[in-house]
């Protein structure tokens, strides 16, 4: 009996996944393949095994070490591992001991911009099967499954901005190392503010070409590429997918184009405002929308005047109610705070807007449109998708429970009074701490951990002396 046999991990479709990853291993010549799981910060972490390795464990999963799991975004571990509990105040944590990565078979791929190379995502778990309360891709399958027993899935698409850039100066020199490196040293591919001019996505096009071939090569839904407003800005939409998809389908993504780009001479980022003269914010907008399992239905529809259903109407509702507390879920860094500027095509409060860019629900349909939905306008490309959309639906599910009313469309999103989105990380860190929604409905052990992770990310921030600092107070006192 294997792991997953013990533990009764795996579907019969996973069952039957796994079995077609040996027989493609063999047909197709694949020489290693790469386990990866999505960690707290939504970044791929794992194991390179070669392929008869690989399948022979497939079963059984891969060990690693669980202090990946207490690291925050500068690759710290900031957790206390080797005290009683680690920090946790779990046994399985402390010492920096083992946790399994175990193969989700079903999203199995080849690599096409790595030779002979496949790839699965996988899921943790203790060495008694069951999952650390910290694995975030485990956490959005329980609110799904919550979910689906309420009879709807969740459909969500994606739209995401980042910037591309040519890499002029690695920095791999010693003294470049460090914890965070220093970083690398670009140039644009083009000087924007165009919008969606044919002549600068010509200018980009070689550059926009790879990576759309190895995108889709690889088996994402892409839809459409864009230049976008600001010097060396893309944007990159894909269709709506269901359930697990899309958020497993936006970490692969990210990765996907961080390496096909530095393979090729350039540097790709999903940072929201990078440090270069001239550049803008990148957002990460989800539509979002619910499906009735037994009909496919979408439940957001509306058969009567309004452009949203009764259902869709307090889902939103929900959204809004608790924007405040799910923002450092939806922005997760110091950085993207910047984005969050009146009269700048990003919300600053939590309104809604029949089809409104400065809004920050914008709803999207008429009466009867099958394709209805919710587009939320609050993310950036940082985020972790899981902690993202599981917010989403949480939110939305308690809108429906509560009987809650979004009020009128806001017309003028920046002259509406409405409650502001936080205006930095502290703030939104502050007000999921203090929020009894999530507490209930992520754990507040889950809510304790990711507080302490930003609360140390923060902590950083503010023991450096920043450019400003120095310019303003060194000459003058």
């Amino acid at each position: 009996m294997s792991f997953v046999d013990d533990h009764g991990l795996w579907s019969e479709e996973q069952t039957r996944a796994a079995a077609e990853i040996a027989a493609r291993v063999a047909a197709e010549g694949l020489e290693v393949i790469r386990f990866a799981f999505p960690d707290q910060h939504g970044v791929l972490r794992g194991k390179t095994l070669v392929a008869d390795e690989a399948v022979r464990v497939l079963a059984n999963g891969i060990s690693l070490t669980s202090t990946l799991l207490a690291k925050d975004t500068s690759h710290r571990t900031v957790f206390p591992v080797f005290t009683a509990g680690g920090g946790f105040g779990m046994t399985e944590m402390q010492g920096g001991g083992d946790v399994l990565m175990i193969p989700d078979p079903a999203t199995f791929r080849v690599l096409p911009w790595a030779d002979k190379t496949g790839w699965v995502l996988c899921d943790l778990h203790f060495a008694d099967g069951s999952v650390p309360p910290f694995a975030t891709r485990a956490l959005y399958r329980r609110v799904l499954e919550g979910l689906a027993g309420r009879g709807y899935a969740f459909m969500a698409g994606l739209e995401v901005e980042c910037h591309i850039f040519r890499l002029l100066d690695p920095k791999m020199a010693p003294e470049h190392a460090g914890q965070p490196g220093t970083p690398p040293e670009v140039a644009l591919l083009s000087h924007g503010y165009q919008y969606l001019t044919e002549q600068r996505y010509d200018l980009i096009e070689p550059v926009l070409e790879i990576v759309r071939r190895n995108v889709l090569a690889v088996g994402l839904p892409l839809r459409s590429i864009e230049v976008e407003y600001g010097p060396s800005q893309c944007e990159f939409t894909f269709a709506p997918t269901t359930g697990l998809g899309p958020a497993d389908l936006m970490v692969l993504f990210r990765s996907a184009v961080k390496q096909v780009c530095r393979r090729h001479g350039l540097h790709a980022t999903f940072m929201c405002r990078p440090k270069i003269p001239n550049v803008v914010s990148s957002g990460w907008h989800l539509h979002q929308s619910l499906r009735e399992v037994r009909t496919g239905a979408n439940a957001f529809r509306s058969d009567g005047p309004e452009v949203l259903s009764d259902l869709g109407r307090s889902y939103l509702a929900g959204l809004l109610d608790h924007a405040r507390a799910a923002a450092v879920f939806t922005t997760p860094t110091i950085n993207g705070y910047k984005r969050y500027r009146a009269y700048s095509l990003a919300p600053d409060r939590a309104i809604w807007g029949c089809d409104n860019r400065g809004v920050m629900i914008r709803v999207i349909g008429r009466p009867g449109d099958a394709a209805t939905r919710l587009e939320n306008r609050i993310g950036e490309p940082a985020a972790n998708p899981y902690l993202y959309m599981a917010s989403q639906v949480l939110s939305g599910l308690d809108g429906i429970d509560r009987g809650l009313s979004p009020g009128p469309s806001a017309d003028t999103p920046y002259e509406t009074e409405a409650p502001l989105l936080p205006k930095s990380l502290r703030e939104a860190v502050f007000a999921l701490n203090d929020d009894p929604f999530f507490r209930e409905t992520l754990g507040a052990r889950f809510v304790d951990y990711y507080v302490h992770l930003k609360n140390a990310e923060i902590e950083r921030f503010q023991a450096e002396v920043s450019d400003w600092e120095h310019r303003e107070y060194f000459e003058m006192f």
